[in-house]
């Protein structure tokens, strides 16, 4: 499957549309991960259906990126229409996180930080299974403030677990701030090497960075790649924080991590977008 076979810019049309549908934000963290989403669901993960016991595993840690996730899936073809109208909807599989019973989520998630955990320890069954499969883990910068993910980083170096691969959305920005305000980690990929694992700093929005380095090498040590992102990437006023003049409404780049859009604004996200059918 190429790196194509994905359309990021689809898969940001969902974004919008469903979080304006439904009245809902999280919307600038969804879209920063679209294009490794893509990559991963286009070029990466080794997955012929959401039934295949042997299938490559992905764990969501940021689960509040969820819609991110569906839109994917959908795209796939795994989820329907239907199902994403039903996003945020009474007893519907398709809520703000993601919940396993939902075909082609393998873990429910959204406790800050736990991703990498159950990462590592799906990885390590796959290894005494004699298992080729591999498992991948989304999650934010801002996570590496837990010290659960460090805790993981160590178990799985110390494992010598080559068959996992965490990818750091690396936007700069959680729900209290910037990240180098709340707590500062500019130097993730020294602490990362420190740590035992083979680390990559890409471009989070280059399909061809990101799938060149998620491919295989053979080495031994478990991979980190830091997604250098853009917070609301797509959507200009997003990710510069700029005023909407006409809502009279100081927009900042940090409300996005929280509200809905407006009509005006959802009109303006997809002016910006362009044709995306």
């Amino acid at each position: 499957m190429g790196i194509d076979s994905i359309s990021p810019r689809a898969a940001r049309r969902i974004i919008l549309e469903q979080s304006k549908r439904a009245n809902v934000g999280h919307i600038g963290s969804c879209l920063s991960v679209v294009d490794i989403l893509c990559a991963l669901y286009g070029a990466v993960i080794r997955v012929s259906s959401p039934e295949d016991r042997e299938r490559d595993r992905f764990v969501l840690s940021k689960g509040h990126a969820a819609l991110a996730l569906y839109a994917v899936l959908a795209l796939k073809g795994w989820v329907s229409e239907e199902q994403l109208d039903t996003f945020c909807g009474d007893d519907s599989y398709l809520g703000v996180h993601p919940e396993a019973a939902l075909r082609g989520v393998d873990f429910a998630s959204g406790s800050l930080g736990q991703g990498p955990c159950m990462a590592a320890g799906a990885a390590l069954a796959a290894s005494m299974q004699g298992s080729s499969r591999r498992v991948f883990c989304l999650l934010s910068d801002a996570e590496c403030n837990e010290g659960s993910v460090w805790e993981a980083a160590m178990f799985a170096a110390h494992h010598q677990l080559h068959n996992l691969a965490l990818i750091v959305d690396w936007n700069g920005q959680q729900a209290l701030g910037l990240t180098c305000d709340v707590l500062n980690c500019d130097n993730l990929p020294e602490r990362w090497t420190a740590f035992g694992w083979r680390t990559s700093v890409v471009d989070g929005h280059s399909l061809p960075e990101l799938t060149a380095a998620l491919a295989e090498t053979g080495d031994p040590r478990p991979h980190v790649i830091l997604a250098r992102t853009c917070f609301g990437k797509g959507v200009s006023y997003m990710e510069q924080g700029v005023p909407i003049t006409q809502t009279h409404l100081s927009v900042h780049r940090i409300n996005w991590h929280y509200l809905p859009m407006s009509q005006l604004e959802f009109d303006l996200a997809l002016k910006e977008l362009g044709d995306a059918r």
